[in-house]
């Protein structure tokens, strides 16, 4: 297991994922302390980082594209504070921080995981029942059903409509966007028959937001809870949708399935490709010396081990 504390939280890792535990300080972000604690698993993560600065330096995970509802809703909207997946490094866990990338690098080298994008969900997305307040209304959501209730504040079109309840079947989409300079944000559930997308102010499907409160992130994590129960963007991929050049032919050699960590034959052969794969890397740069010093002898570790 290793572990790195930091002013707003810990991180930890056992070789399978990334748990990101949030502080309680003032300073950490509502959002990050209302999605609480959560695991990143392996085959979710396209890398991490240490960015260093004078005090300390920031760590950074890159999840794979698809990867988490989260991200997935909000494009690249949070506010820095507000990302989970950034970690505050104080000047004497420099260390441990560079260890800390080092370890997980290893693994995701080792495991072979795909940088690529996802096809399904791999984080479970935020937990419910969520409430979340806007300017002009909140909404709701219970785990199957989205109701929005309107403030005093409303335009006379919500009003008209007045409350709104949405089953999952009935959603198609939920989309969620941070107000930016004079354009308002909103939280806007969008069903199989929306034909329009008016402005968020008269959109009777939507809840309008005014900037990034640390009060209103809520918003995104219900957006979240929602999206990760809907269909995965990328879903309908299949086998077929891929183009002749990439597909294997009948005369391409199979690749052998993997086998249990205990058949000892097959495990040389693979930590012996391994190798060549680091040297590899380590000719075109990717890998820096250190990185495959550090990772070569890891696989190496494994050649020993019963």
């Amino acid at each position: 297991m290793t572990e790195l504390m930091g002013r707003d939280g810990s991180w930890s890792f056992d070789g399978e994922g990334v748990r990101i535990v949030p502080g309680r300080e003032r300073g950490v972000h509502k959002l990050r302390q209302d999605l609480g604690e959560f695991t990143v698993p392996l085959t979710a993560l396209a890398g991490i980082a240490h960015e260093p600065a004078r005090k300390g330096g920031r760590l950074r995970l890159r999840l794979r594209d698809g990867a988490d509802p989260l991200l997935m809703v909000t494009g690249g909207g949070l506010p820095e504070d507000a990302n989970p997946y950034q970690m505050a490094v104080d000047a004497g866990r420099v260390d441990v921080a560079e260890y800390f990338v080092d370890t997980v690098r290893q693994a995701l080298l080792l495991e072979q995981i795909p940088d690529g994008p996802c096809d399904r969900y791999l984080l479970p997305g935020p937990a419910v029942p969520l409430t979340a307040a806007g300017v002009d209304g909140t909404a709701a959501f219970d785990g199957e059903r989205v109701s929005l209730e309107w403030r005093w504040n409303t335009s006379e079109i919500k009003r008209n409509h007045g409350p709104r309840e949405f089953a999952l079947a009935d959603l198609a989409a939920v989309e969620w966007r941070a107000a930016a300079g004079l354009e308002s944000g909103y939280l806007r559930f969008r069903t199989h028959h929306t034909t329009d997308r008016p402005k968020p102010e008269h959109d009777p499907n939507s809840i309008e937001l005014w900037g990034f409160k640390k009060e209103s992130g809520t918003t995104a994590l219900l957006a979240a809870a929602v999206t990760v129960r809907l269909p995965h963007p990328a879903a309908g991929t299949r086998a077929a949708d891929v183009p002749a050049a990439l597909a294997p032919s009948a005369d391409s050699p199979a690749l052998p399935a993997p086998g249990p960590a205990s058949a000892p034959a097959e495990d040389h052969d693979a930590l012996l490709r391994r190798l060549r794969e680091l040297g590899a890397l380590r000719q075109e740069g990717i890998l820096t010396e250190d990185e495959f010093t550090a990772t070569k002898a890891a696989v190496l570790r494994r050649f020993h081990t019963p």
